[in-house]
């Protein structure tokens, strides 16, 4: 049985030492995107060190001010469009995948792990087969083409390991108490199956959404002509460096984060009505 530290009683300095090592943990993680949020509000004529010269959102504005060497909004635009659709696919093959290995089939085994088998090969390496693959069928690579397919080899890999987790939850005898009221397979699914899973298919929706939003190994090499968000981000390191970049990144990260919160606050309401309903 775990001990209780009872009032008063001193605490061993095994939980100082542990509750340290994960303070500095955290400093180590997030450290580094605080430093980046603060910068981003650098003063005009701030650069991207420490001292701050002022505060502004001279930075921001920057963003979208034309003539830039980077078209950020328009490839911000591509990044969403690409991670809704990489999210879109995910969750319909996840789902899909996740209802038919329920029951054994012959070389369910090894499709599985055929499956997932990109997750050990290097992101590079992926993306370049896929281009060149492409370039020896005589096919142009294109953002919604080579570039999606390459996005998920990435995240269906994932979306399949959370949706197995998810459905082995899933107690079926519901689906059995639907069926003994006369509700068919396309019922049982529509109104049974998915409204128990959508918690755990709004949480693959969410990774495949950041997952394809972050990408950057992947697309590198058959992205075509149109960079999406990373790549432009990338191409903007390599040729300046100012607090516009800092400003990117909090922008992409608040997108981040606000994807991430609408889903548990979804997540989180979907609980409590399940919870009134079965106190009522």
């Amino acid at each position: 049985m775990a001990s209780v530290t009872r009032k008063g009683e001193k605490r061993p300095w095994t939980t100082y030492a542990l509750g340290s090592l994960f303070g500095l943990f955290l400093v180590f993680l997030y450290g580094p995107m605080a430093v980046i949020y603060v910068l981003s509000f650098q003063g005009p004529e701030g650069g991207v060190t420490f001292p701050m010269v002022g505060t502004s959102l001279t930075w921001f504005r920057d963003i979208v001010k034309p003539g830039q060497m980077a078209n950020i909004p328009v490839s911000f635009s591509r990044s969403l469009e690409l991670a809704v659709l990489v999210s879109c696919i995910t969750v319909a093959v996840s789902v899909a995948a996740g209802l038919g290995f329920r029951r054994k089939f012959p070389g369910s085994g090894a499709l599985f792990y055929l499956a997932i088998a990109s997750l050990v090969m290097p992101s590079l390496l992926v993306g370049f087969g896929i281009g060149l693959g492409f370039q020896f069928l005589g096919w142009q690579t294109n953002l919604f083409t080579s570039a999606l397919g390459a996005q998920l080899t990435w995240t269906l890999p994932f979306g399949l390991l959370a949706m197995f987790a998810v459905v082995n939850r899933f107690n079926r005898s519901w689906e059995e108490a639907a069926s003994d009221l006369g509700a068919t397979a396309w019922q049982r699914l529509v109104h049974v199956t998915l409204p128990i899973l959508l918690p755990g298919i709004l949480g693959v929706a969410m990774g495949a959404f950041t997952l394809s939003y972050d990408e950057y190994a992947r697309t590198t090499l058959t992205i075509g002509t149109k960079n999406t968000l990373p790549l432009e981000i990338y191409a903007l390191i390599s040729s300046s460096s100012s607090p516009t970049l800092f400003a990117i990144g909090t922008i992409t990260t608040a997108v981040s984060f606000a994807v991430i919160g609408v889903t548990l606050l979804l997540v989180f309401r979907m609980q409590r009505r399940r919870g009134l309903m079965k106190a009522a």
